[in-house]
């Protein structure tokens, strides 16, 4: 039978069992003896049924004996009650088939899902696996950006005020000043992060330059600090930095840079570990903090920096930028700031040289531009490295090897542009030198000056530029001359300082503030200026509504201060000391060459100018 070819699970055990017990039920009905004397009949019966069922022939019934037919008439009901059994087990056998159909597409389905899943786990697998390389990748991109290892030195503890929130807001506010303040670090970063790593100090400090100049070399301040460190000249002296008409070493990146730390080491030093009192004396002088905190200390308050009051707002806020920034750069994703790649490692090269080198030249033999050059070497004020050196040049990495192939072949004489000058009726070595942009110590120097004494008709020779010097455009005079020429509200004035004038007293001829004048012209206002030198002033009123500097009476701009004289004073030494001239103080006060102690004298000072 066709069910005896078909595996038998569950259901169909039960329908074959149905079947059977039907089978037997019918051939108990047949008849229940089964002696060899009944086995005719039985025999007879089991035919008769055999033939009824296949309906292949119904033969007539013989006579037979009483019991036979009986048996024969009785069958007759039981087989009609086997037909239906076995119509009830073909429909019992067709559902069978049916539910069969359904459990072959419910296991269909179930393999399909069995496929589905295994897709499902490779496709999660491989999704992993994109992630882990996506994972690796960031990692070894956070690995080479300085900025990320910026974060893993960083040891200050986080200061969350409300100082702080102001400061962090600003920036916040300004995600274009932060960008460009990371560009202008690129360069830079590497090698501050080297130097705080090899001095075992916190990574946040390589921060200060952001809140200092923003990370410009060039930045010069009202209280003449230079560098993107901006260190004041007596402060630049102390350390040990070189400062001259040639160079700065306020803004050499190297130098500087080993300067500020080696000053910021002390600092933190003098003040126990106190690194926010240290960052404070950074900015305001270490005999201001000190003062601050014993102010507090006398009054039993707390001596640490975010209780100091007399302090002035500059240090005020100067610390918590300091600490806005650090919470910015130790979570850039909380605030959605995008560190752009800075490259671990350092980008330049450091070619040391055996004399002075012109830097228009120096950048061509590179195949940089100059301003480039200037980039990475702000330090040098001039067309030209120092006569005196440093002879050093920092370079693109890439470009270094090139340099040094290139300046081997030019000769030592021919690394700066000689001329041939003829001494005119006149002329002075300060005349000689502005003309060439050079120094008068550079002249006596190649010339064999000791004086200042020189004759018309003979001849200097001096070291020029070899371009023009719209080349150098990061001069310290091309600097200067892009401030001075731009535009700016009221009448633009050339004013040529004549002897004994200072910011102050030419502020009073024309009328306006130190502070403008100064920033007018690319200087700090407590800037000593030379002969000769030409200044710009922007002018709101004519020259004849101006204050004369003849006039007895200062503008309402000035202060009047009554100062008592003091042993040891004199006319010079007190007109230095407010950066007023003698003329004036006689003037106001109608006093002879000699002073008195006790004496008292009216002075009309900037106090604005009286600051650095």
């Amino acid at each position: 039978m066709f069910l005896e070819q078909k595996p038998l699970n569950g259901v169909r055990i039960i329908l074959v069992a149905l079947s059977i017990a039907l089978l037997v039920a019918a051939c108990a009905n047949l008849g229940h003896d089964t002696s060899p004397d009944n086995s005719q009949a039985v025999s007879t019966a089991t035919a008769v049924v055999s033939t009824d069922i296949t309906g292949t022939q119904r033969p007539g019934i013989a006579a037979h004996e009483p019991d036979s037919f009986a048996a024969a008439d009785i069958a007759r009901p039981e087989l009609d009650n086997s037909a239906l059994d076995f119509e009830a087990e073909l429909q019992m056998v067709q559902a069978e088939k049916a539910l069969a159909t359904q459990a072959m597409a419910m296991q269909a389905m179930l393999e399909q899902a069995k496929v589905d899943k295994a897709v499902e786990n490779q496709l999660q697998a491989e999704t992993q696996a994109v992630d882990a390389i996506k994972a690796s990748l960031l990692e070894t991109r956070r690995n080479d950006n300085a900025w990320y290892r910026l974060q893993q030195g960083m040891r200050l503890n986080a200061v969350d005020n409300s100082r702080v929130r102001v400061q962090l807001k600003w920036f916040l506010d300004h995600p274009g000043y932060l960008q460009r303040v990371m560009e202008r670090a690129r360069p830079i970063l590497p090698f501050v992060l080297e130097e705080l790593e090899r001095r075992n100090l916190p990574s946040e400090l390589a921060l200060l330059p952001i809140v200092e100049s923003a990370y410009q070399a060039f930045a010069y301040s009202h209280g003449r600090a230079s560098g993107m460190w901006q260190i004041i000249p007596s402060t630049g002296r102390f350390l040990g930095l070189k400062q001259n008409w040639w160079y700065d070493g306020r803004r050499d990146i190297i130098e500087s840079t080993h300067a500020a730390i080696t000053y910021l080491d002390s600092l933190a030093q003098q003040f126990d570990g106190d690194w926010e009192l240290a960052l404070a004396a950074y900015n305001a002088g270490p005999g201001k903090i000190r003062s601050a905190v014993r102010y507090n200390k006398k009054r039993k308050r707390q001596t640490d920096f975010w209780h100091l009051t007399k302090i002035r707002n500059e240090t005020r806020d100067y610390v918590p930028k300091l600490f806005a920034l650090r919470e910015l750069f130790a979570n850039p994703e909380k605030y959605d700031l995008d560190l752009i790649p800075v490259n671990n490692q350092v980008s330049y090269e450091i070619v040391e040289l055996d004399g002075q080198i012109d830097l228009a030249l120096a950048a061509e033999l590179a195949g940089i531009t100059v301003n480039q050059l200037y980039q990475l070497n702000p330090a040098f004020n001039r067309w030209a490295t120092a006569p005196n050196g440093p002879h050093r040049l920092l370079l693109p990495r890439e470009k270094a090897e090139q340099f040094k192939l290139a300046v081997a072949k030019v000769p030592p004489s021919e690394r700066i542009n000689w001329v041939r000058h003829k001494i005119r009726n006149g002329e002075t070595l300060s005349h000689i030198s502005r003309k060439y942009r050079t120094s008068v110590g550079l002249i006596k120097k190649v010339n064999n000056i000791r004086g200042n004494q020189i004759r018309a008709g003979k001849y200097l020779m001096v070291p020029t530029a070899t371009k023009s010097l719209n080349t150098y455009t990061l001069s310290e005079t091309s600097r200067k001359a892009a401030i001075q020429n731009t535009n700016r509200s009221g009448t633009k004035r050339i004013h040529i300082v004549r002897r004994g004038q200072s910011l102050w007293s030419i502020s009073r001829n024309y009328n306006v503030t130190t502070q403008a004048l100064a920033r007018w012209n690319g200087i700090a206002p407590i800037d000593t200026l030379s002969v000769g030198q030409k200044l710009v002033v922007w002018t709101q009123a004519s020259l004849s509504q101006a204050v004369s500097i003849n006039q007895t009476r200062p503008s309402n701009a000035l202060h009047r201060l009554r100062y008592t004289v003091r042993k040891g004073d004199s006319l010079y030494l007190i007109a230095n000391r407010f950066n007023i001239r003698v003329a004036d103080i006689k003037r106001w006060n109608r006093v002879g060459k000699y002073l008195q102690p006790g004496q008292k004298l009216k002075l009309y000072v900037d106090i604005t100018s009286q600051s650095g």
